[in-house]
């Protein structure tokens, strides 16, 4: 008989707890929906297609092409010639070269040939742009690439093939490889500053939104406020404590990357550390904005991830936002992680100073500024 009670007991609170939560709307669409969401605008963004655009800088030309080719016309021009490649030319009037080799099975894989001085091709290949840089010399194609980027390896290996098979360069022995390891082209140095601005990010969300909700959810907040305490204190004290952890942690990340990697500041140390500033105030406004209002740990886990797992995706923090359609890049550019991010790498791998990082740092400052205001206005104690 006991047994009897105990089991309906049991099914009663199965089915108690069951209806909680199917009446909860935000559990259900942060649990269920969103996730949803989330993989159909990644599937479009990565598997949408199957073609692979992948930009060449060709330093050391004036011109890419000549209407008919010479005998002493260099090897890249014959090639695009003789492979009739498209010339265009862009809003700057340099001049490209767009040769595409199709395939039913791969997927179509277009080059486009770009010709630029090596400076250019240097800040391009730092930011990510471009991952190979090409060069003639004495009838050889020179290969400018960081060795240790798998996707630089596999357009080195497509691009000499091509040739190859075009006859233009017979075999490997007119390839020659230029590895590019000094400091700025690798990979860990592409890396390195995303991962600082990715950790101001999830820090700020995580210690000052989640600290907030759910202090609110266990009404420590209603508790607090009971008390002498200044309510703009609170806040300002957990948002310094924050931004302190975050120049501790991105210190020690920097410590670490250059004794393991040798990763030097290029740039200008005060913009930096302004911009770095910057940064952390407006993921500090955006935290205090998203923890105004909301009272469950679900939901506020649900909002959290709504705002951090867009932009560590699609930011450029592992990978350039350039493999992303053309026409969500303008997009992608204007979010506060990739503003960080971008001006890190420009300071830390390109030698900007403060005048280069002026516009992110005021945008960066104006957005925290916004989020605070607007988060303060419908700040929920209890």
């Amino acid at each position: 008989m006991n047994e009897r009670i105990s089991n309906n007991q049991l099914l009663h609170l199965i089915s108690a707890n069951f209806k909680e939560l199917i009446r909860e709307p935000g559990v259900l669409f942060w649990g269920i929906v969103f996730p949803i969401l989330m993989s159909l605008g990644l599937g479009i963004a990565f598997t949408g297609k199957k073609d692979v655009v992948t930009t060449i800088a060709v330093t050391g030309q004036n011109r890419l092409v000549y209407h008919q080719p010479t005998d002493s016309s260099s090897v890249i021009r014959r090639f695009l010639v003789a492979n009739r490649s498209l010339v265009e030319k862009d809003k700057n009037g340099c001049i490209s070269c767009k040769l595409t080799i199709p395939d039913d099975k791969l997927g179509n894989t277009t080059f486009i040939f770009q010709a630029m001085d090596w400076q250019q091709a240097m800040v391009l290949i730092k930011r990510g742009n471009i991952n190979i840089i090409l060069d003639e010399e004495n009838g050889a194609v020179h290969y400018h690439f960081d060795p240790m980027n798998p996707d630089a390896q596999l357009t080195y290996l497509k691009l000499t093939r091509l040739f190859s098979t075009a006859g233009v360069v017979t075999g490997r022995t007119n390839a020659v490889i230029k590895p590019l390891t000094v400091s700025g082209t690798r990979y860990i140095d592409f890396l390195i500053p995303g991962l600082m601005a990715m950790g101001v990010m999830m820090s700020s969300m995580w210690g000052v939104s989640y600290a907030i909700i759910e202090r609110r959810s266990k009404k420590l907040l209603r508790r607090m406020v009971a008390t002498p305490m200044k309510r703009s204190n609170f806040l300002i004290a957990l948002i310094t404590v924050r931004v302190l952890m975050n120049f501790v942690e991105a210190g020690l990340l920097f410590l670490f990357a250059w004794l393991a990697f040798h990763i030097t500041i290029q740039g200008n140390l005060a913009a930096l550390f302004v911009l770095f500033f910057a940064g952390n105030f407006a993921f500090a406004g955006i935290s205090i904005f998203i923890s105004s209002h909301t009272a469950k740990t679900e939901i506020g886990n649900g909002l959290i991830n709504a705002v951090s797992m867009p932009m560590m995706v699609l930011s450029g923090i592992f990978f350039s936002y350039h493999n992303f359609p053309e026409w969500s890049i303008s997009t992608i550019q204007k979010f506060p992680l990739t503003l960080l991010a971008d001006g890190m790498r420009s300071i830390m791998i390109e030698g900007a100073g403060i005048a280069e990082t002026a516009l992110p740092v005021a945008i960066l400052a104006v957005t925290g500024l916004i989020f605070f205001v607007a988060g303060m206005k419908i700040f929920r104690w209890h």
